[in-house]
């Protein structure tokens, strides 16, 4: 009677313990998915792991949360869904501002902004309206080029920072440039922190 009792005990919390996840393991299962449909290359399987993982993200530890907001902007961004992209790439770098990684991808996708502001600048004569969404377009792309600049320099990078520099004449900016990349050189981090 003692063994059967036992038993049964063994069984309803088993049962019970299989079927009462949490949001917090739905969640974190779904993320470790999402980490195995990227690696294994399933562009379309990742994108719709971070869509059912994207009402759920409180439930991540949050350093997980900050790779998932990292996944997801790669993701969108190779998807084409820029404004996406940099929705979750402005949280990484609110949450890791050393994280040059996501700033080099954040100023490309603004770069995009730049190149269609100059295109309707140019097209438009060169109005004040044009000009002033250029000339902002180009201001949100330059702080996280420098900061890619600063942490991983490259001739490309730095030439790109200076046509914007003297696209919108901006000649104190041009010449204060190296002072900021040393100071943004002092704290640089290439991988995320994991939990």
């Amino acid at each position: 009677m003692y063994k059967t009792i036992v038993l049964f005990l063994l069984i309803i919390t088993s049962v019970y313990t299989a079927t009462a996840q949490t949001a917090d393991s739905i969640a974190y299962n779904r993320y470790g998915d999402l980490n195995i449909a990227v690696l294994e290359g399933r562009q379309y399987d990742a994108v719709e792991l971070v869509e059912q993982i994207i009402p759920d993200t409180a439930a991540l530890p949050a350093k997980t949360r900050i790779n998932f907001y990292n996944i997801a902007g790669k993701l969108y961004d190779d998807d084409g869904q820029s404004l996406k992209a940099i929705a979750y790439y402005k949280k990484v770098v609110t949450a890791a501002p050393d994280y040059y990684v996501a700033h080099r991808a954040l100023g490309y996708l603004y770069l995009k902004q730049v190149e269609a502001a100059r295109k309707k600048l140019n097209a438009s004569n060169r109005n004040k309206q044009a000009n002033t969404a250029y000339v902002n377009a180009v201001r949100l792309a330059l702080p996280h080029m420098e900061k890619a600049e600063a942490c991983d320099p490259s001739p490309e990078t730095r030439e790109v920072i200076t046509v914007l520099y003297k696209g919108i004449k901006d000649e104190e900016g041009l010449s204060s440039l190296n002072s900021r990349l040393s100071k943004a050189g002092k704290n640089c981090a290439d991988l995320l922190d994991a939990e």
